[in-house]
């Protein structure tokens, strides 16, 4: 008999060269590979993921320096109608009459300011109180101008200024004196608490709502 043809050796691994590591090889990276597979490799480990916090509704923002300046306006615009009332009808007005509008006076002006800066500059603490500053003093200054105004009405405006220079804090001390007991007319402070409390209610309120809203 003839003997059987030499067969082949199997096929050898091949041997990686001397000072080339294999890094998946190495420990730490799963098995090694086997001959006529393709090597299997972990997933990478990423950091589980983290809970998002409940988004938050952001708080409704306003403009209170622009609602100062705007309320400011207006307040001035307020108290110039008023000081043109009292400039036509002084000469008819009792003392309860002008008491009366100008408490009243107080209390538009104060509700004007303190509705229109609530709704612009929302719920903001430092416009509550411009609101009410800005309404006092629209209360203060359309009583106060109005006794020059008389005076450029009855004679003319030349002597109206004048009078000024020669007096300037009269129509303040008017505004503050009773002429008919000769003490303090507390009527004037009233008018300006009245103003301030009615601005920063309404500023507040209104601006409150508004970051409900």
């Amino acid at each position: 008999m003839s003997q059987p043809p030499p067969y082949p050796p199997p096929p050898q691994p091949q041997q990686q060269p001397q000072g080339i590591q294999n890094p998946y090889l190495q420990p730490g990276y799963g098995p090694s590979p086997v001959p006529g597979q393709a090597p299997s490799y972990p997933a990478p480990a990423f950091p589980p993921p983290q809970p998002q916090p409940f988004a938050q509704r952001p708080a409704t923002g306003g403009n209170p320096v622009g609602a100062i300046v705007l309320g400011l306006a207006v307040s001035v615009l307020v108290s110039l109608l008023y000081t043109g009332l009292i400039a036509a009808t002084y000469k008819e007005q009792s003392v309860t009459v002008a008491n009366t509008l100008y408490l009243a006076h107080a209390l538009v002006n104060g509700a004007v300011v303190g509705a229109l800066i609530g709704r612009m500059a929302g719920r903001n603490t430092g416009a509550a109180i411009g609101a009410a500053v800005t309404g006092a003093l629209g209360a203060f200054f359309g009583y106060v101008n109005a006794l020059p105004l008389i005076i450029a009405v009855e004679e003319t405006p030349l002597a109206a200024w004048q009078f000024l220079q020669a007096e300037p804090f009269f129509p303040a001390k008017a505004w503050w004196n009773d002429e008919a007991s000769g003490g303090v007319d507390w009527f004037s402070p009233l008018g300006l608490v009245v103003a301030g409390v009615a601005a920063w209610g309404l500023a507040y309120a209104i601006g409150n709502r508004r970051r409900v809203m």
